[in-house]
Formats: structure tokens, sequence, C-alpha cells
């Protein structure tokens, strides 16, 4: 063996005993993996109790989650559907006019396959996202 394979040895092996230092240490951040929240495990931390806060987080979830620009009957009902809830049979149509009614969603310039469209507001996504605390 020659002085330059040795050198190089030497080096290889630094670099290995530095990155084993490194992980022992603690002082690196395991790699975040994004997984994407269920809808039924969203329902469950929003504090939806009610039947109106669980149509509006459905809702808001679509447009967050699933980033749909807006979402119609239909969506909706696909929404239910993914979170195993019962859907509101022949009611849900109604819900969509009670949050509209309310303010936390509106109709959309565009209609989506053929139907009416809805997007939520600002003030539904306040709602949503402090887990229907009125007074955060």
């Amino acid at each position: 063996m020659n002085f330059q394979n040795i050198k190089q040895q030497i080096e290889d092996h630094e670099t290995r005993l530095s990155k084993l230092e490194k992980l022992l240490s603690g002082n690196t951040t395991p790699e975040k993996i994004n997984k994407k929240i269920s809808l039924r495990e969203f329902l469950n931390s929003v504090n939806a109790n009610k039947e109106i806060q669980k149509a509006l987080s459905i809702c808001y979830y679509l447009e967050k989650y699933q980033e749909l620009e807006s979402f119609n009957l239909r969506d909706l009902e696909i929404g239910y559907r993914e979170a195993k809830e019962p859907i509101p049979q022949g009611n849900l149509p109604y819900k969509l006019f009670m949050l509209v009614k309310k303010g936390w969603i509106m109709e959309a310039k565009d209609k989506k396959d053929g139907m009416k469209a809805y997007v939520s507001t600002n003030s539904a996504a306040l709602l949503v996202e402090n887990g229907f605390k009125k007074n955060s």
C-alpha cells in the first residue's frame, strides 16, 4: 500500500465517523413524511359535534386538503361516504342552504359538473380551524 491509498482510507474513515457521530448525537432531524390527513381523522380533530358543523367541516376539508377550487352537492355526498358518516337522507341540499344562510359558504362563480358550486368563506375557515369555538 502506498501513502496515497492510506491517506484516502483515513479520509473515508473520518467521513464515516463524522456521519455516525452526528447520528448518535441526535443533532439530525429525521426526514419528515408528509401524509395527508384522512377526512375521518379531520372530523375527529375539529370537534364537529352538530350536523351542520360536520357538513361545514367536510366542505372545508374538500377545499383545503383535497384542493378542490369549489365543491358541489355530489362532492359533499362523496365526502360523507369517505368519512363514513351517515348521509342526511333528502337533507343534504338543505345543509348547503343553511351553510349559505349562515355565511359559511357562498355560491362559486362557475358551476361544477353542471351543478351549482360553492366555496367556503373566511369566517368558515376560522370557525373550523378553531374547533368551532366562537371566541377564538
